[in-house]
């Protein structure tokens, strides 16, 4: 086997395992004795872990800071905590939450040294400023299995809206300094977010390992990642929803897929992703979980119309078919068959909500499928094809 160059971007130093929250004051105290914590603004803050973790710190001389955040992250809440915190020499941000919650404290370390707007240096709607890469060190704690934002160097920011967007602050100084991840604390996680989240990491995995950029190290990844799916997101989402091997395994996944995706990149399920949630309110695990099927049919389809030029990514998703399905690889055919069915029986298992359900309309796909981008994807779709796998998803 060859193996061809490739670039694989750092990662954060990983705390994996059962009961490591305990460890965050320790690690808090390595950067400094005055932390902003960052949550969600209900689960994690009526724990007992929450309490805790604050006796603690307190115990270790550590001067505390609090920061809920409900919902997705915009421009105007990270300038809001960066003007509130500026003045108290924070040493650490720790994000302890899902996604969105993580993305918020990426952003607010990234921004506390500047004392400037984050607007200017969001990608594609700033003023294009580039960012030095200078933080206060930052620290993320996942309590969904999703984003993979716990690995990766971009913090994503909205504005929803009819001029709405969905962008990103990136640098390769924005990987978290350390991920703590403990599948304890997605115990008590909704089982539509497990869904959601738990289908967001699949869509991540598949998109890296079908990447146009992806490489044998994304690929073992990916591979990897789609294995503990295969085997956990079902029973994490039903009768192991509080089971913490189960836990661990969507946790796992959801780590690996943002290892993965940060080197490999992603494709037309994720810019997809970008654009609507940039129109309109939806969390961003509905629409990668409601979109992977039909993204993922419309790029096989496309592949098989290329012939020989498609070959290498579709044998890729036959590989995946047989991997979900725990199937021998009898044919690319077959394979991709497998693929698409398994795809699209998770969704309708899962109750995964489609684009139709959160008010979205024919009218609206002109500007969706206007601003979707092909970067990474295996193959180059039409407009037409676009729409297509939109107009699959509204119902009705």
């Amino acid at each position: 086997m060859v193996i061809p160059g490739f670039t694989f971007a750092r990662a954060p130093k990983i705390l994996f395992g059962r009961g490591n929250i305990q460890r965050l004051p320790e690690e808090i105290l390595n950067f400094g004795p005055q932390a902003l914590l960052i949550t969600g603004a209900v689960s994690f803050r009526n724990s007992p872990q929450w309490e805790h973790l604050q006796h603690t710190c307190r115990e270790l001389g550590i001067t505390l800071f609090d920061l809920s955040v409900k919902g997705e992250p915009g421009p105007d809440l990270v300038d809001e905590a960066v003007s509130k915190f500026a003045a108290q020499q924070i040493s650490v941000v720790a994000a302890i939450g899902g996604g969105s919650v993580i993305d918020a404290g990426k952003a607010i370390s990234a921004m506390l040294p500047l004392r400037e707007s984050v607007m200017a240096y969001l990608e594609g709607v700033g003023s294009g400023r580039k960012h030095s890469g200078v933080k206060v060190p930052f620290v993320a704690i996942p309590t969904t299995s999703g984003t993979g934002t716990e690995a990766t160097k971009n913090a994503s920011l909205s504005r929803v809206g009819e001029k709405g967007f969905k962008k990103s602050l990136r640098h390769e100084n924005f990987v978290p300094d350390i991920a703590i991840i403990d599948p304890e604390l997605s115990l008590n996680c909704p089982l539509a977010i497990t869904a959601a989240c738990g289908m967001d990491a699949l869509a991540q995995l598949l998109e890296s390992y079908v990447s146009s950029q992806s490489s044998p190290l994304t690929d073992a990844l990916a591979w990897n990642g789609m294995e503990a799916v295969r085997d956990h997101l079902l029973p994490a989402c039903h009768d192991g929803a509080h089971n913490p091997d189960a836990r661990a395994g969507m946790a796992y996944a959801a780590l690996l897929s943002g290892l993965a995706l940060a080197n490999a990149g992603l494709g037309i399920v994720h810019s997809l992703s970008s654009v609507i949630g940039g129109y309109f309110d939806i969390p961003h695990g509905v629409i990668c979980g409601t979109l992977v099927g039909p993204g993922t049919k419309m790029n096989i389809a496309k592949l098989k119309q290329q012939g020989e030029a498609g070959n290498i990514a579709l044998q890729k998703h036959a590989r995946l078919g047989a991997l979900l399905c725990q199937q021998p690889l009898t044919s690319i055919v077959a394979g991709c068959e497998w693929l698409e069915n398994k795809l699209a029986e998770w969704t309708r298992v899962l109750k995964i909500p489609r684009l139709g359900d959160y008010g979205i309309k024919p009218g609206d796909l002109d500007k969706i499928t206007a601003a979707a981008a092909m970067r990474n994807n295996p193959v180059q779709l039409e407009t037409g094809d676009i729409r297509m796998i939109l107009m699959e998803n509204l119902g009705g």
